[in-house]
């Protein structure tokens, strides 16, 4: 009878992850949940739709004279409101940026699922490469957890010219083991959230960032994609950093590797102009 009602637990309970699996993976926040009011940095709201419909939500911070433009894909709490600290950072560093909130995020319509983000990321990418002061030269993916999976498939529809992926993994999957072992999720999660498939077909230079002590992303699913993606590429593991800490443990370090990635990839950048803020 014990090992039945075991079994019985064990079928409830992947049965209640798969058919709510969106509501185990999204975590939005939608406006005015967050820090809209507590940030000075000089943000432009931008709005754009996605193919499907949805009226989406960015930032763009403008950088006079940037090394390039990120187009940040988030992870999968809060809104960009919550990013604000890495935001500064990443503009003092020299930096333009345009982030933006999937659907049902901040202030963007809609609901997420995996399809609507993965046409919200290539409606991000496309608005991004007409923002003003933007060279399209010299346009960064960056994707954060599962925002990476996004950031891959925005760059399988046009390469950009460096693509970051920072605390992410190789596939729905594998994260399934990783967080369920003992439950048969794996096997019924199929292809989803599938960013090791997609990576063999992108060339464009990659930088993969990764926290030691990550305990929702195991190191070991970043190093994972890593192992798959096309040179040329980096690993830089972040001793002692966790999954939502990474740039505040690497400090000055993180935004150092970020920069040096970005000037030996992107010839246009001089170091001279953007002496490194510490």
């Amino acid at each position: 009878m014990l090992l039945v009602a075991a079994l019985a637990a064990v079928l409830l309970w992947t049965i209640i992850i798969v058919l709510f699996e969106e509501k185990f993976v999204f975590y939005p926040s939608s406006y005015p949940a967050g820090y809209y009011s507590q940030q000075s940095l000089k943000t432009e709201d931008c709005w754009f739709n996605a193919d499907d419909g949805p009226r989406l939500h960015g930032w763009y911070i403008r950088h006079q004279n940037p090394i390039g433009t990120i187009v940040m894909s988030h992870g999968n709490a809060g809104n960009i409101s919550h990013r604000l600290d890495i935001l500064r950072n990443l503009f003092r560093n020299g930096y333009s940026v345009f982030i933006y909130d999937y659907r049902g995020y901040g202030r963007s319509e809609g609901s997420p699922t995996e399809q609507g983000l993965y046409k919200d990321s290539q409606a991000a990418y496309r608005y991004a490469l007409a923002l003003p002061g933007v060279d399209t030269s010299r346009i960064i993916l960056w994707g954060t957890s599962i925002g990476g999976v996004f950031a891959v498939e925005a760059a399988l529809h046009r390469q950009p010219a460096l693509l970051v992926l920072e605390s992410t993994f190789s596939s729905g999957r594998d994260v399934a083991a990783s967080l369920w072992p003992y439950l048969p999720v794996r096997f019924l999660v199929g292809e989803r959230y599938n960013s090791a498939s997609r990576i063999k077909r992108i060339h464009a230079p990659t930088l993969f960032i990764h926290g030691s002590n990550d305990d929702i992303i195991p190191i070991a699913l970043g190093k994972k994609l890593y192992d798959l993606a096309n040179d040329p590429k980096e690993f830089y593991e972040i001793e002692g950093a966790g999954h939502n800490d990474t740039f505040v443990v690497g400090t000055t370090d993180y935004f150092r590797i970020v920069r040096s990635f970005s000037l030996r990839f992107l010839s246009k950048a001089k170091e001279e102009i953007f002496p490194q803020i510490r």
